[in-house]
C-alpha cells in the first residue's frame, strides 16, 4: 500500500493547479485519471484550441496550458498514475484508502476530486475493435509522431476539425470523414479546413480497417454510394467521449445529479474529501478553469489542516521570502 498525503482525482487544469498546490505546501501528491494524457477534457477534446478566460494569458492553446500546469507542478514531482482508474474508497485508522484498478492501494492523508464532468470513455469507432492502439487513436499527444503518414479523422465535431488543421502541415494527407452533411464544429474552424488541402467525405461512414496488425487502408462509404479504399496509416476517432461519475458515484458522496455538493472549504460529506473543478456545486458556482484553480488552492488549504491539525489554513504567499 503507497502511503500519499493527498491523492488528486482527476488530471484536468484543476487537479493539475493543485498537483502544484499542495506540493507547495509540502505535501506528497499522486494524480490519478483514467484517460493516458494529463490535461482532462483539453486534451481529449480540444487542445489546438485559444481559451481566452484563464487569467494572465490573453489567449492560450488548450495544449499549451497543460504542459505550463504540468511544467509548473514538476519541481514537487508529483506521481502521475495515468490510464489508471479510481475505483473504492475505504478508510483505515480514519485515513482514506482509494483502491484503484488493477488492485493499488494509496493510503491517503486526504483526497482530492477534481474529475471535471467525471470519467471520460472515448465513444468507439465500430470498424476500429481490432486496430485500438495499432493505427487507430482517440488522443494524439504528439502531432509530430504523423508526420508523412496518411490520416484518416473520424468525426464532425470541434476536435476532429481542430486535428485536420494540426495535422494537415505534417502528415502526408489528411481526410476527414463524417456521417452527416452538417458539422458540429465551429463554422470559422469548418472554413479554415476548407480552405487546406484536407479531403472532406460527408454522409460517409467507415465500414471496414484493413492490416495485417497496424492499419494499411480503410473503407470508406458514402450513403447511396459505393465503397472506396483509401491508404491509410493512422485513424484518428473523434467521435466524442461520455463522461459519467464512475465508480464515485458509490462512493456515499451527497451529489446533485452529476455533481459533488461542497461547503466553503470545498470539503465533502465525505471525511477528509474534497473536491474541486467543474465536478462540484454549490450556491452560485460559475464553471471556469479560473475559478476552478482558486478551488484548489482552497481544498488544498483545507485538506494540509485535515491532515496535520497544527499546520496554518493560509502558508503564505509562493513570492514570501524571495
Amino acid at each position: 500500500m503507497r502511503e500519499i498525503d493527498v491523492a488528486v482525482i482527476g488530471a484536468g487544469p484543476t487537479g493539475l493547479f493543485a498537483a502544484y498546490y499542495a506540493g507547495f505546501r509540502g505535501l506528497s501528491v499522486a494524480v490519478v485519471d483514467a484517460l493516458p494524457e494529463p490535461g482532462g477534457q483539453i486534451t481529449a477534446m480540444y487542445p489546438e484550441k485559444l481559451i481566452h478566460d484563464v487569467a494572465g494569458f490573453p489567449a492560450v492553446k488548450g495544449r499549451d496550458l497543460v504542459a505550463n500546469l504540468v511544467a509548473q507542478a514538476a519541481p514537487f514531482d508529483p506521481c502521475y498514475l495515468l490510464g489508471t482508474r479510481a475505483e473504492k474508497l475505504s478508510y483505515a485508522d480514519g485515513r482514506p484508502v482509494l483502491g484503484l484498478a488493477g488492485g493499488e492501494q494509496l493510503r491517503c492523508g486526504a483526497v482530492l476530486v477534481t474529475g471535471g464532468l467525471g470519467s471520460f470513455t472515448p465513444r468507439p469507432l465500430p470498424a476500429a475493435e481490432h486496430f485500438v492502439g495499432t493505427g487507430v487513436v482517440y488522443f494524439v499527444p504528439q502531432p509530430a509522431e504523423l508526420a508523412d503518414r496518411d490520416v484518416l479523422i473520424v468525426g464532425g465535431g470541434d476536435s476532429a476539425f481542430d486535428w485536420a488543421l494540426t495535422l494537415q502541415p505534417l502528415a502526408r494527407s489528411v481526410t476527414l470523414t463524417h456521417r452527416r452533411e452538417k458539422f458540429r464544429a465551429h463554422a470559422a474552424t469548418v472554413a479554415r479546413v476548407l480552405e487546406t488541402p484536407v479531403r472532406v467525405i460527408v454522409n460517409a461512414e467507415v465500414t471496414a480497417l484493413y492490416g495485417d496488425g497496424t492499419v494499411t487502408g480503410a473503407e470508406v462509404t458514402v450513403r447511396g454510394g459505393a465503397a472506396e479504399l483509401l491508404p491509410v496509416d493512422t485513424v484518428v476517432a473523434a467521435l466524442g467521449f461520455t463522461a459519467d461519475l464512475g465508480p464515485l458515484a458509490e462512493w456515499g458522496l451527497r451529489l446533485d445529479r452529476r455533481h459533488i455538493v461542497v461547503d466553503s472549504a470545498m470539503a465533502t460529506n465525505l471525511p477528509r474529501v474534497f473536491a474541486a473543478g467543474d465536478i462540484t456545486e454549490y450556491p452560485g458556482k460559475v464553471r471556469l478553469i479560473a475559478t476552478g484553480f482558486g478551488e484548489a488552492a482552497t481544498a488544498v488549504n483545507n485538506a494540509a489542516v485535515a491532515i496535520d491539525p497544527s499546520a496554518h489554513l493560509f502558508p503564505g504567499h509562493s513570492s514570501d521570502g524571495t
